[in-house]
């Protein structure tokens, strides 16, 4: 049976599982309505031309896991950020891990999506954000909203500053031939109020994967959503990331993006703007080889005047690795004084791997300021000349060449363990020991 098959047939026997009230159930009935009429993504759309997930659909997944399995956090440890204290949210194989989550609800809300859609006293918030800015034509989007029913909801109220990062984290155990899971988040950071989050979905083993993962954060008046994504999974594992960010006035929100695994990755990032003096930023690494592929659309809506967006995307493809990125800035006619953004840079080490990039920008607007800008080549050989004619070797001197390439991106990083942590895994991808921390 094939996979679209599998999912619409699973539909009843998964609202059995669950504790749905009769909105959401006629919600998930239409978003499984447009699933079911446009289906999987193909490379005959625009938006996937260069991205095709064929091979992936092949495999069998189960769509339920059969059986609840424990990991031991010694295990698992060197995935966490586990020298500060963090809140955490945990899921094993799509379920929720009590034993290795700490979760809160005090002076804020770090707890489950599953607990936010049962229970009465989440349904205002429920009302007022759930599937409110997310795409319900996209059929993946649909497909996860038909099915959502677990991840993380976190809760920031008004004035508030969360006393530590927040880490959202999802393993699969491989206990399953092939697993599909669709992860739902919903992130409100209230008025005046700051948080720090890191997501990451990792694999334990070489069984396929298929996470469809869809995540709404909604950033009120003057609050700052500082927000990261580490991809370094397995080569069997795909990912497809959709998340959508909507900004009131004056607030600043981040999405820093590092893929440095994985055999597809598909990350859909959308920011809305929604007030004035709003600040969005878009940063990202990419550093693959073998067959991955890493694929980066990005859609900044610029709706309202005196608002700034900055992108900043750099990638080095190794082997026959594939990147795509495809970023567009839309300025809307009441979008005056927009000051916009983008860049995307590239290195390819191999003749065989290939960048699809594709900037975009739509003005409709006569008083802005915006730019984008694309470029891909190879290592400089005057560059690396001259670090060998002083006693580097080849290897650390292409090592350090690419690392001050990725250097701008790192920079930006505001929490230090992860900073540091970050610099490893750039090391450990580019083979070299840096000799440095940062």
């Amino acid at each position: 049976m094939e996979l679209k098959e599998k999912l619409l047939s699973s539909f009843m026997a998964f609202e059995e599982r669950v504790d749905v009230n009769t909105e959401l159930h006629d919600m998930r009935t239409e978003a499984l309505k447009t699933f079911e009429t446009k289906g999987f993504p193909t490379k005959k759309e625009e938006a996937w031309k260069y991205t095709s997930l064929n091979a992936v659909l092949k495999n069998d997944f189960s769509v339920f896991p059969k059986q609840e399995n424990n990991i031991n956090f010694t295990d698992v440890k060197k995935y966490f950020l586990h020298e500060i204290d963090t809140y955490k949210v945990v899921f094993i194989d799509g379920v929720f891990s009590s034993f290795l989550s700490s979760t809160t609800h005090d002076g804020l809300d770090v707890c489950l999506m599953s607990s936010a859609l049962t229970k009465p006293k989440y349904k205002e918030v429920i009302d007022t954000y759930f599937n409110k800015i997310a795409n319900t034509q996209d059929s993946l989007t649909s497909l996860n909203t038909a099915f959502a029913s677990e991840g993380a909801y976190i809760n920031i109220p008004k004035n508030k500053v969360a006393d530590k990062p927040i880490e959202i984290m999802y393993l699969s155990t491989g206990n399953e031939a092939a697993l599909m899971v669709q992860p739902r988040n919903l992130i409100i950071v209230g008025k005046n109020s700051q948080v720090q989050i890191i997501e990451r979905h990792q694999s334990l083993n070489s069984n396929p994967v298929l996470t469809n993962s869809v995540t709404e954060i909604f950033v009120q008046e003057r609050a700052i959503a500082d927000y990261y994504k580490i991809q370094n999974d397995v080569q069997s594992a795909n990912l497809i990331d959709n998340t959508y960010i909507a900004q009131k006035g004056q607030s600043n929100a981040s999405v820093h993006t590092f893929s440095f695994g994985g055999n597809i990755t598909r990350n859909n990032l959308n920011f809305y703007h929604q007030g004035e003096r709003i600040e969005s930023t878009l940063k990202g690494i990419t550093i693959i080889g073998d067959k991955q592929l890493v694929d980066h659309y990005t859609l900044v809506r610029h709706a309202t005047p005196n608002c700034e967006s900055h992108q900043n995307y750099k990638g080095i493809f190794d082997g026959n690795s594939t990147g795509v990125f495809n970023g567009k800035i839309y300025v809307e006619k009441e979008a005056q004084k927009t000051d916009a953004f983008q860049q995307n840079n590239n290195i390819l080490l191999n003749e065989k791997a290939s960048i699809n990039a594709k900037p975009q920008l739509e003005i409709f607007a006569d008083d802005v300021k915006c730019s984008h800008g694309c470029t891909i080549g190879q290592l400089d050989e005057k560059a690396m000349f001259y670090m060998q004619s002083r006693g580097i070797p080849k290897k650390e001197a292409k090592a350090l060449l690419m690392y001050a390439f990725s250097n701008e991106v790192i920079e930006s990083i505001r929490i230090p363990e992860l900073k540091s942590r970050i610099t490893k895994l750039i090391a450990s991808k580019l083979g070299v020991n840096m000799g440095f921390d940062l």
